[in-house]
């Protein structure tokens, strides 16, 4: 059954845990520029929690010129590290631009649920937070509403913050 990330933007701290949490499982290392998820707070005190997701028709997947992309039982994306070319075909297909190519890594990076058990989900609950939650995949109204670039969550957080809404 498809998992999914489910992310509360008003309970997130911006400690970047998350961002840490899984730089060491995905990485080894502590390194939030290689992390699967992303904490921007282009807006102080605005923090947008920026992660894959799991689109229903999956453009990333789709675009893929090498098809270096799948999907897992989970509903995640997988990266075929040996199939990548690092094209960037599947970032501009993303509608969030999610998927990133960072400097060191030898394939594209998106997030891939750790499996079924996602670390930033369990850090973000030890430490008190719950911004994320791990659920049954919604439907895709729901998931839409996720679909958007950090600039303009930011900007709808906002809206939302001042009553402009």
């Amino acid at each position: 059954m498809p998992i999914w990330i489910m992310r509360d933007f008003s309970k997130c701290s911006s400690c970047k845990l998350c961002e840490i949490a899984c730089s060491l499982k995905h990485e080894g290392v502590v390194w939030p520029e290689a992390s699967r998820i992303r904490i921007y707070e282009l807006i102080p005190g605005l923090p947008v929690i920026s992660t894959c997701v799991q689109c229903d028709d999956y453009p990333c997947v789709s675009s893929c010129p090498s098809q270096a992309l799948s999907t897992g039982e989970h509903g995640q994306v997988l990266v075929d590290e040996n199939k990548c070319t690092l094209c960037g075909t599947c970032v501009y297909a993303c509608p969030g631009k999610i998927p990133r190519i960072v400097r060191g890594v030898q394939s594209v990076i998106i997030c891939d649920l750790c499996d079924g058990e996602p670390e930033c989900v369990r850090i973000c609950g030890e430490m008190g937070y719950h911004a994320l939650q791990l659920v049954n995949k919604p439907d895709g109204e729901i998931v839409k509403n996720y679909l958007v670039s950090p600039e303009d969550a930011s900007l709808k957080l906002l809206a939302k913050a001042t009553g402009e809404e």
